[in-house]
């Protein structure tokens, strides 16, 4: 019998595989890989728990890292960004739908009734710095070629030279101030449309919102948000009568061209940066209709641009540089203690650009960051550490206070009832929460797989993946 030490020909992948595959306690190890749901890059944790009551003292429970197998307790990254992480993107994306979807039919903790409220779906674009490459309806493109919608040419300028970059790089850095600015006007019209003082339509009404950002082919953000009227207590009372869809629709239509951030530069002269002249807005129909906009079909829509981030249009999902110092050379920790900028040589003189794999626009934009970046008038808006994302520093998906539930308390849930089951399937008591205390410390020790382990994860995720195609296509 010939045995094949396959340890001396294996990928050093599939040899970490061996090594963990006979480990003593591998199904340790594969249960907290499935856990995971296919997460390519988990958190690693060490530390412990204890759960101890409080009239006597005594230990009920208690979990160590150190008694799982690779030393360490994994936990889903939790990264919204598909081509980071597409298991925890999907979770993201599922979580989303549902936050929009009771906003807009009820659920949860929202009434039903707040489907009967006015609600709107609006979409705010950029501006023009430059022609662009386009496809028109019914005509050539500027360059008098009629561009396929796979073509790279799409959304960049005719005439890099004369594109102003520096605009398009500022509106980025300043669509979160637009659209606070923007709500802002909405309040002021909806109150002048109702003949009331803005103290007064506040006493009778309130203005809820759910919004995401979504990047262009040109590398510019707009913003597709859910728009609802309420009572002043939020989505459990009806806006007044007065309060329509029409009145909503022509408040944001007003407001819009109002919202305006003005920034003054030596290097780039005063500029008034606001909305494009393109704006879309829709009334939300009830679900079951067949209408295109109904609450059902903007959940699935708005779910599926938060999970998307810049890499979609061309550039990078993750920084350029950990930590950019704005020039001064170090970067001071926490606690006080200097740390070498890793975006420039240490007195101050930007590094140059990494080689990046992105079109010439996308490359030109990041560049152009980089330079104001450095500018002092621009060092609040961070430019180096978001020129990744092309100068946009907010966050993808925002809601107001009294939209629907939050993330948070559907991750909560989604915890509670993991941690039941889990109680459940060991057989423990149920724990009665005014007798016991859990004490826990953690420390973050790294993120990602082992070679091995990360061959287990690619393979729990491609399993799921078709678990969810074959329940898709209808299978039981």
């Amino acid at each position: 019998m010939v045995t094949l030490d396959l340890r001396h020909v294996a990928s050093p992948a599939v040899r970490d595989l061996l090594h963990l595959v006979n480990h003593p306690d591998f199904d340790r190890a594969q249960q907290q890989i499935e856990q995971l749901g296919g997460c390519t890059e988990p958190v690693r944790l060490t530390g412990r728990t204890t759960t101890v009551d409080t009239t006597t003292g005594e230990v009920l429970r208690s979990y160590s890292s150190a008694e799982e197998p690779t030393g360490s307790l994994l936990t889903a990254c939790g990264n919204r960004r598909s081509s980071r992480c597409p298991a925890c993107s999907r979770l993201y994306a599922a979580d989303t739908y549902h936050l929009i979807r009771v906003g807009l039919s009820g659920g949860k903790t929202v009434p039903d009734t707040v489907r009967t409220h006015p609600r709107v779906f609006a979409t705010l674009t950029a501006p023009s710095f430059g022609p662009v490459h386009n496809r028109p309806d019914a005509r050539p493109c500027r360059c008098g070629t009629r561009h396929e919608p796979t073509d790279p040419l799409l959304g960049t300028p005719l005439n890099p030279a004369t594109y102003d970059y520096a605009g398009a790089v500022l509106f980025n850095a300043h669509a979160g101030a637009l659209w606070a600015r923007f709500t802002t006007y909405l309040r002021r019209e909806l109150a002048a449309r109702l003949d009331l003082t803005q103290k007064a339509a506040r006493a009778v009404m309130r203005v809820s919102f759910a919004k995401v950002a979504e990047y262009q082919k040109r590398g510019l953000v707009h913003f597709h948000a859910v728009i609802r009227l309420d009572g002043p207590d939020g989505s459990t009372q009806p806006p007044p009568a007065c309060a329509t869809v029409t009145v909503l629709t022509d408040a944001i239509r007003a407001a819009a061209p109002r919202a305006r951030v003005s920034v003054t530069s030596d290097t780039v002269g005063e500029r008034e940066l606001g909305w494009g002249q393109q704006l879309d807005v829709r009334e939300i129909a009830a679900f079951g209709t067949d209408a295109e906009f109904s609450d059902q079909a903007v959940a699935a829509y708005v779910a599926k641009y938060a999970t998307k981030s810049a890499d979609a249009s061309g550039t990078l999902d993750r920084a350029l540089f950990c930590r950019p110092c704005q020039g001064r050379g170090v970067t001071l920790l926490p606690h006080g203690t200097p740390l070498p900028c890793t975006a420039c040589d240490g007195t101050g003189k930007a590094r140059p650009l990494p080689r990046l794999a992105v079109a010439r626009h996308v490359r030109q934009m990041i560049r152009t960051c980089w330079e104001l970046g450095r500018l002092p008038e621009f060092a609040d808006l961070k430019l180096w550490k978001w020129a990744h994302m092309l100068g946009f520093r907010g966050h993808f998906s925002t809601k107001s206070r009294s939209y629907s539930v939050t993330l948070g308390a559907l991750r909560d849930a989604r915890r509670a009832w993991r941690t039941e089951q889990a109680r459940t399937h060991a057989g423990l008591p149920e724990p009665d929460p005014s007798t016991t205390l859990v004490v826990g410390h953690w420390d973050y020790l790294g993120s990602g797989y082992s070679p091995g382990a990360a061959l287990l994860a690619a393979a729990v995720w491609h399993r799921k993946e078709q678990e969810r195609q074959f329940t898709a296509e209808g299978g039981s």
